[in-house]
């Protein structure tokens, strides 16, 4: 994939397939350590070990509509292709962890791309799920969750589009700020 909120997206969207009421997602961006972190948490129907193992394998998935899962093998191979690697942690009805680190200056290093389109699709696409942002910029720190905005919003829907053209661009303003 050529950016990584496109991984991000396709996690999430794994998370959602397997029931998740709550996504945390965070990315930690450390300049002076030359590590981006970018871990998505959630509170599905986790993993077995035996599915955790297999889990980076591209030859093996889960679903029925086709016999290959390459999201978590891409990331896995971005990652260590930047000097980085991808940690599963799972549990069987306790949700999974996934973890990519990358050296945020390796010259193969995806950029982290548009995360205001990817939050967005995501709380479009899924407004009864609790995301919870944060986006750590050394020691800059952006955060967000659907609980604090569902209540600002006074019973108006996160579907709605003047709601999504708001959160779109609170989105871009917050991530500019974090780079400035």
């Amino acid at each position: 994939m050529r950016e990584i909120a496109l991984h991000i997206l396709d996690i999430v969207q794994n998370s959602l397939a397997a029931g998740a009421r709550n996504i945390w997602i965070d990315i930690l961006e450390d300049t002076p350590k030359d590590r981006l972190v970018v871990r998505i948490k959630d509170d599905g129907r986790g993993m077995d070990e035996e599915t955790v193992r297999k889990a980076a394998d591209p030859f093996y998935t889960t679903r029925k509509t086709r016999k290959v899962g390459l999201g978590l093998p891409l990331l896995q191979a971005n990652a260590q292709a930047c000097e980085g690697d991808l940690k599963i942690a799972s549990m069987p009805g306790k949700g999974t962890t996934i973890e990519a680190v990358f050296r945020l200056s390796h010259i193969d290093r995806p950029p982290l791309g548009d995360m205001a389109a990817t939050m967005v699709s995501l709380l479009a696409g899924s407004p009864d799920v609790d995301f919870f942002y944060d986006h750590q910029y050394n020691e800059k720190v952006f955060s967000c969750n659907t609980v604090e905005i569902r209540e600002k919003l006074d019973g108006l829907s996160l579907q709605h589009p003047e709601v999504l053209g708001w959160l779109r661009e609170y989105f871009e303003e917050k991530e500019r700020e974090l780079r400035n």
